[in-house]
């Protein structure tokens, strides 16, 4: 993260900042490894796991977007719901990924 992220909690809890957008769901955590389709295996491992935080939580955790609710609220809404929507839908499509032989 950088400042202009403006995490609320102050940068010093950058990584259990970065830790919440994981288990949030705002960010997957997954590898490739081209060396295993090589030996017939999934070259895709997905090490996130379901998302059991609150998305909401964590985006209005930060500045850049809490301050889109104070400008636009009814928009603000729209796109958090949006995004909270988009980021599920990742994690349906990282999970059929996984999943494949």
């Amino acid at each position: 993260p950088c400042i202009n992220h403006g995490i609320k909690e102050g940068m010093g809890r950058s990584t259990a900042n970065m830790a919440q957008a994981v288990t949030s769901g705002y960010w997957h955590l997954w590898r490739y490894n081209p060396a295993l389709k090589e030996e017939g295996k999934n070259p895709f491992i997905l090490d996130s796991k379901p998302p059991k935080d609150s998305f909401r939580d964590f985006i209005m955790g930060q500045i850049r977007y809490a301050a889109l609710m104070k400008q636009s609220p009814e928009r603000a809404e729209e796109l958090y719901q949006y995004t909270e929507e988009m980021a599920k839908e990742r994690y349906e499509e990282y999970l059929k990924l996984a999943e494949r032989e």
